[in-house]
């Protein structure tokens, strides 16, 4: 799917292709040109004075405690009349008259055969890829834009990249392991409500709250699977069997472990809480499903407070101004009071190679969770029990994503914890391989990531691990503290980092600090496979640590 995405005025233009996995070395075979093939590209405009400098805070930074309606953000990011006139004129020039829009103005939806669509992106050269039952339409070749519509558009994307599978880890454990009785054999709910403090009545009540998470490229939830999950594992505390709502398709067929992971835990820690799963399944013409999901969230009035999602991309494989644009609709979102939550990823720092005798660890973009990075959501890493039997502290895990971006500017609000994090006396990596000083750091939390149990296709699986289970477990306990805000009249959270940030760096207890282990990185001799390490306070690694919930709950009251 081609998206092209306009600006509210002549600023933030961003104009280079989108540039992935690439053609030559993807498993797709490309057929015989067709210029009939269709495409629907979306056409999205920046929000003028929301990208101009208009601060979005959390309701615990502003005193006020309001955030904006759909209608009002509307009137804050739709395009100017010179912009619509010129973008209108160009699309009906080419004889494309069909697009739908969206509430806040501010994208449009078009369809086109791709001779048009070459017609519209000077350079581009479409061609169908196939793998087997899969295909995808992408142009070889970049694309240009014509000097009179330029300065309106700000990026069109989904044109050169393909899908990134995403896979959730699952750890076998030998019969060395003498674990006795009393131990447990792996985290569930329990054990997650035992370590972060929560009793069987720490449920939600409130009938206005509610939570969600997003599940990608084919992944689909169970309703059977839910339902045996919390037989299994969620008899000690009030709870909830079923979804509320699920917007967009649910496929049939066997469920995925990855959706399966974010449903269960997150309704599980977020207990008895009304729940929404956003089901994308692009695969085929929608190479960004999150795209697709953001801006789902983007033309709807009414949505739970609380998002999810275990998805991500390599910053190296989205083009800046793909992630600029990603930037300003979590802004958006921030804007309306959401608090959207990224996995970290399971790479550790990553490595990549820049060139033949230079690597460096490139940061992650949890998308299809697009990005991890970007100021305006909150990154969740992982960790691991000190002795995976026992509900013990927590260390690393070494699999936790965490680093620094080479694409967004480290706000305000981390200066000084990753300041203190450089004074420290931890081992670092060298500074070639990563952007130390100026870039958004991450993660911002963490949670238990190691060994969990899922329900899936009505079988307890073991085993199952990665930040995809960490996050949903952060984000349920969010929408717990949500609810006992709006119990006492208080807006939700809405984008919770600059309040995390401000107290830990008061020494609160509201989380557990976690100081033990590194992540993994390149494996050379530099670095000998040693990413970042833990450290008192801040990390990028586990950032600030894990959840302590009833210290945190009363400090975000």
């Amino acid at each position: 799917m081609s998206i092209m995405t306009v600006t509210g005025r002549t600023v933030a233009l961003g104009l280079q292709p989108e540039w992935g996995s690439s053609l030559s070395g993807s498993h797709l075979l490309p057929e015989p040109r067709a210029h009939r093939h269709s495409l629907r590209p979306h056409c999205g405009m920046e929000g003028r004075r929301l990208v101009s400098g208009r601060p979005v805070m959390s309701p615990l930074v502003s005193p006020a405690g309001r955030f904006l309606s759909l209608e009002e953000l509307r009137a804050l990011v739709k395009p100017s009349d010179d912009t619509l006139r010129t973008v209108k004129h160009w699309l009906q020039k080419h004889g494309v008259l069909s697009c739908d829009t969206i509430v806040t103005g501010d994208f449009l939806q078009c369809q086109m055969y791709t001779r048009t669509a070459e017609e519209l992106l000077p350079g581009a050269h479409f061609v169908r890829y196939v793998k087997g039952d899969e295909h995808v339409i992408r142009s070889s070749s970049p694309y240009s834009l014509d000097a009179d519509i330029a300065p309106h558009i700000d990026f069109v994307g989904g044109l050169h990249r393909f899908s990134k599978d995403r896979k959730v880890l699952r750890r076998g454990k030998g019969a060395e392991d003498n674990v006795a009785v009393e131990f447990h054999l792996g985290v569930t709910p329990s054990i997650l409500r035992q370590r972060y403090n929560l009793s069987d009545s720490d449920v939600g009540t409130h009938p206005n709250n509610s939570q969600a998470c997003a599940q990608f490229l084919e992944q689909y939830f169970s309703p059977a699977d839910l339902s045996e999950f919390m037989s299994l594992f969620g008899k000690s505390f009030e709870h909830r069997r079923e979804v509320d709502q699920v917007v967009g398709q649910q496929g049939g067929g066997r469920a995925g472990i990855e959706a399966s992971l974010d449903v269960q835990y997150i309704m599980s820690m977020g207990a008895n809480i009304s729940t929404w799963v956003f089901s994308n399944p692009g695969r085929h013409e929608s190479q960004e499903p999150f795209l697709d999901w953001i801006l789902l969230l983007s033309n709807m009035t009414f949505l739970p407070w609380v998002h999810t999602i275990s998805y991500g991309d390599d910053e190296d494989s989205l083009s800046l101004a793909f992630m600029q644009r990603i930037n300003v609709e979590f802004m958006k979102a921030a804007a309306r009071g959401l608090s959207i939550l990224f996995a970290s990823g399971d790479d550790g720092a990553g490595c990549r190679q820049v060139s033949k005798d230079k690597k460096r660890v490139p940061p992650e973009l949890p998308g299809l969770q697009v990005s991890v990075h970007v100021p305006y959501v909150t990154t969740v890493g992982g960790t691991s029990f000190k002795n995976p039997f026992q509900v013990t502290y927590e260390v690393t895990d070494y699999i936790s994503g965490g680093g620094f971006s080479n694409v967004f500017s480290m706000p305000d609000y981390q200066v000084s914890a990753v300041s203190q994090y450089f004074t420290s006396s931890v081992k670092m990596p060298p500074e070639s391989y990563y952007n130390r000083r100026s870039g958004r750091a991450y993660p911002d939390v963490a949670a238990l990531s190691d060994n969990y149990w899922v329900v899936m296709n009505r079988v307890p699986v073991p085993w199952v691990s990665g930040t995809s289970a960490s996050t949903p477990v952060f984000g349920g306990i969010l929408a717990l503290i949500n609810d006992q805000r709006i119990q006492r009249g208080l807006s939700p959270l809405g984008f919770v980092n600059p309040a995390l940030y401000r107290l830990r760096g008061n020494g609160t207890d509201a989380l557990y600090d976690v100081t033990e282990g590194c992540h993994l990185s390149c494996f050379d001799d530099q670095v000998l496979a040693q990413g970042f390490c833990a450290a008192p306070s801040w990390d990028p690694v586990t950032g600030w640590g894990t959840p302590n919930y009833p210290a945190l709950l009363k400090s975000l009251l």
